[in-house]
């Protein structure tokens, strides 16, 4: 908690922020999930300020207004942007993801009798109400189809993932074959692996559902993994971390998410596919599942979902794919319609 406080010094100036984090401190979250709520609520807690108003007695109006800010000031990643709809501000998933710590620490006043209400709300099923029974969030959620590139994007990045060390090249490779999220990745030890059944552990603790899963990977991820122990070696024998830093600065360290992350996006640039990110080849895989005959059930526990609505946005067919269906159904429906005309011709004797 004092590591919170320094890093936004607002905390510190509101009691029941602080007491909050706390709880959810002691409850166990994972220390990144408490770094965003704490983020959040920070950069609510400073437009209270602004606005010279006690959170606790703040309004709907306050929150609404904290939105707007949000989704019109200029973004401090600047022109690392890779893709926003509106060229300025936070995606509407990072808008939602802020809004989720103002309203969970409004749901605590509320519990500790400090507030009546909640001014963030949530969209939530009502019976008998007008107009569905779908009472609609404070604001409204976008939920898009994630993008993967196309074959010539995938193969142009690949062309330039060759020509990296072996670490990297295994890295992408696992990422593809087993789905793996960034955190899932940077945290596999020597120990998940059993390379004579090719299958790696994802532990609970590093997923973002908390539930263990056992994933497969393929025969030339395979013979990757042997050539990097034999790297891997040369820079530590000790058990621990499979991917170990080779910099001077944090040598035979874990890698970093950070890291990596700067890795993939060299590559993207280098490679002319600038959307590729380290999210995008759990994309790829899990969208190229379906067309190989995978039920949805089947690939939400290779991907570790809980609910197969996750799933679901993962599963779709790229614009080529429903291209050729369209062509191949419109050739079966031209070839019957020519079909029938040629029977009706025979059948009255010719045109008349």
């Amino acid at each position: 908690m004092v590591e919170l406080r320094e890093k936004w010094p607002i905390l510190g100036r509101h009691e029941q922020a602080t007491a909050w984090l706390q709880v959810w401190q002691d409850l166990g979250r994972a220390p990144r999930t408490i770094d965003a709520y704490a983020r959040g609520l920070a950069e609510y807690l400073e437009l209270c300020e602004r606005e010279s108003v006690e959170p606790v007695r703040a309004t709907r109006a306050h929150v609404a207004l904290h939105v707007r800010e949000l989704g019109s000031r200029p973004s401090r990643r600047g022109a690392n942007v890779v893709a926003l709809d509106s060229g300025a501000g936070l995606s509407n998933a990072t808008l939602q993801q802020r809004l989720v710590s103002v309203r969970l620490f409004y749901d605590f006043l509320v519990e500790e009798g400090l507030r009546q209400d909640n001014p963030v709300g949530r969209g939530r099923y009502t019976p008998g109400t007008r107009g569905g029974g779908q009472q609609r969030g404070l604001m409204r959620r976008l939920v898009k189809l994630p993008w993967i590139p196309s074959d010539e994007q995938w193969r142009a990045l690949l062309a330039i993932a060759a020509a990296e060390p072996v670490r990297t090249r295994l890295m992408l490779a696992l990422a593809y074959d087993a789905a793996l999220r960034r955190e899932e990745l940077c945290s596999l030890r020597t120990d998940d692996l059993d390379p004579g059944r090719r299958l790696v552990r994802v532990r609970a603790e590093t997923t973002k559902s908390r539930r263990e899963r056992v994933v497969p990977y393929s025969a030339t991820t395979g013979v990757l993994l042997s050539q990097y122990l034999v790297r891997r070696a040369s820079v530590s024998r000790a058990r621990g971390g499979l991917f170990l830093s080779e910099s001077r600065r944090n040598f035979a360290q874990p890698l970093s998410l950070w890291t990596w992350s700067k890795v993939v996006r060299r590559i993207a640039v280098e490679a002319g596919v600038e959307r590729f990110s380290t999210h995008t080849t759990r994309h790829l895989c899990l969208t190229e599942l379906a067309p190989m005959g995978w039920e949805v059930h089947a690939i939400a526990t290779f991907a570790g979902h809980q609910h197969t609505d996750s799933t679901m946005r993962y599963i779709h067919l790229s614009g080529r794919d429903l291209a050729e269906k369209l062509e191949r159904g419109m050739e079966h429906i031209h070839a019957q319609r020519v079909a029938l005309l040629s029977t009706g011709i025979e059948g009255t004797g010719g045109p008349r």
